[in-house]
């Protein structure tokens, strides 16, 4: 047995993120449609834009997507590889 357990932090604190459905939603969207806007988001989840900004904020602190501004807008991504790998291992159990 691995007894470094210290090492798995990262990938425990990024699942801890994409516990919530909201933002497991988020970024299997992201995946799907590549980059996305605040506004976009909102209207596809049915939620107050304070909402998503609130989700948004946690996905982006845990390192999983980045924002890009285009004038008024930010478009998210997502920042991280492994997510891709994660998601779609998550999706073939379900």
């Amino acid at each position: 047995m691995d007894m470094d357990y210290m090492k798995y932090s990262e990938i425990a604190e990024i699942l801890k993120v994409l516990a919530h459905p909201i933002r497991l939603c988020i970024v299997i969207n992201l995946l799907d449609q590549g980059q996305c806007n605040v506004s976009h988001m909102q209207t596809c989840l049915n939620i107050p834009q304070s909402t998503v900004s609130q989700h948004l904020q946690k996905l982006k602190y845990a390192g999983i997507i980045e924002g890009t501004r285009h004038g008024l807008k930010v478009n998210y991504k997502i920042r991280d590889e492994r997510i891709k790998k994660l998601i779609n291992a998550i999706l073939i159990l379900t």
